[in-house]
């Protein structure tokens, strides 16, 4: 399988790289949050678009984007708009989500884009060309805030998203008994042992899912989200313990 090189980041070796989302509201709260975050140990920032007050108007997402860039240095930003049917801040027209996530893609200040695997066939093809031309990778996702599908549907969801070929498939789903969480983990695991060419990332939400976000290195998950304030998605561990955490089940692995 490979791995996926962004900036000096490899994500799909070793211990899963750590991923913390901003959320601010504003351009000042966005700005003060990525000073922040240059003191946390993190591996990858994600700019969560669709809490910023003025994600309508590109022109001011480039400018903030502008800044956020600058403050970020050589640390690789995740662009995300985060539809409301999946779990995200806004509901917002497909046209406008293409449109953005292309401007956005051109602007080469971004190293990410999150693609949602149910935008629409064609948009999904037309974004992913996009994003690869303008020189970055494409995380695809899939997030299910209701349940965790069966296995069978997890492992199709990710070899479609494969298919279309995103860097980086992702599913989070959402826990209603221990046994989802398994289920979740097993489709990872068969995922990585029988399909994947390349690294996966999948989460099971919530507390009850809590492991899945932690014990990626073994079951074949390669980056998880950690929280530095305030937590975009149930179940965000603090960065500082799941980077203990993931250290300690590395070594352990490596002996």
């Amino acid at each position: 399988m490979k791995s996926v090189l962004v900036r000096d980041v490899v994500i799909g070796e070793g211990a899963p790289s750590i991923c913390v989302p901003m959320v601010g509201k504003t351009a000042v709260q966005l700005v003060e949050e990525a000073r922040m975050l240059m003191g946390v140990d993190l591996d990858i920032v994600e700019w969560r678009v669709d809490f910023y007050e003025d994600v309508a108007d590109t022109e001011k997402v480039k400018e903030t984007l502008h800044e956020i860039r600058g403050i970020l240095n050589n640390i690789p930003l995740i662009f995300t708009f985060r539809s409301a049917k999946e779990g995200g801040e806004l509901e917002f027209p497909v046209a406008s989500y293409v449109e953005l996530n292309r401007a956005i893609a051109a602007t080469g200040m971004v190293d990410i884009v999150d693609v949602e695997l149910f935008t629409g066939d064609e948009e999904v093809a037309q974004l992913v060309e996009a994003v690869h031309q303008a020189g970055a990778k494409v995380i695809m996702s899939n997030h299910d805030f209701d349940k965790t599908p069966s296995e069978d549907e997890i492992v199709a969801r990710l070899v479609k998203m494969q298919d279309y070929d995103a860097d980086l498939p992702k599913m989070a789903v959402m826990p209603q008994s221990a046994a989802d969480v398994l289920t979740l983990l097993s489709a990872t695991n068969t995922m990585r042992e029988k399909y994947a060419d390349r690294p996966i990332i999948t989460m099971s939400m919530a507390g009850t899912g809590v492991i899945s976000r932690l014990a990626g290195e073994i079951f074949g998950s390669a980056l998880t989200f950690g929280a530095a304030k305030k937590v975009s998605a149930p179940g965000q561990v603090p960065v500082g313990e799941l980077r203990q955490v993931l250290t300690l089940l590395h070594k352990s692995l490596n002996g």
